[in-house]
């Protein structure tokens, strides 16, 4: 086994053995709201700080719901809205296993997830700026330098960019 594929092994078992809660479950009686915003860079806030413990900010991810009307923190007793003025996640690296139409994008979020591209988690393009869903309509905003790396990643179609992963093609835009 190479040292990328060990690394996909890894990573790929990591996100597996994580125990997400069942928040699509949940539907509490009490509701409300509560000042902690997500800024269009990933950083969490409560009541103006910045919220520095990253598992408070892992524990926050873990518990965090996108509905039609914005978005929640949920536990089985309480939903508190949020303000998230992009997506609630970031994108800070990509670890590339093979090439072209059988490549794999496995992405690490600002959370600790590791996401492989694919039909469940499809790569966008949005106004120019990219994002990989997640889970449950919760997206990642690629950090600049990991979408240049994918760009590296990318071959031209039809004056279109695009790459594979896990035999998914995804749309990156018009080719300059």
């Amino acid at each position: 086994m190479t040292d990328i594929d060990q690394l996909f092994a890894t990573l790929t078992e990591a996100q597996a053995s994580k125990r997400q809660p069942p928040v699509h479950l949940w539907q509490p009686e009490r509701s409300g709201s509560i000042d902690i915003r997500i800024d269009a860079g990933g950083q969490w806030y409560h009541e103006g700080g910045r919220i520095r413990r990253q598992p408070l900010v892992d524990l926050f991810a873990g518990i965090l719901r996108r509905e039609d009307d914005g978005f929640y923190l949920v536990t089985p007793v309480e939903k508190l809205k949020i303000d998230v003025e992009d997506a609630p996640f970031v994108a800070v690296d990509l670890d590339v296993r093979g090439s072209g139409s059988e490549a794999e994008l496995l992405f690490t979020t600002n959370v600790g997830d590791y996401i492989l591209a694919d039909t469940s988690h499809p790569l966008t393009v949005r106004a120019g700026r990219p994002y990989l869903e997640v889970r449950d309509g919760l997206e990642a905003l690629l950090a600049r330098p990991v979408y240049y790396r994918l760009v590296e990643q990318a071959f031209e179609e039809g004056g279109r960019l695009a790459v594979y992963s896990a035999g998914t093609r995804f749309d990156l835009g018009a080719s300059v």
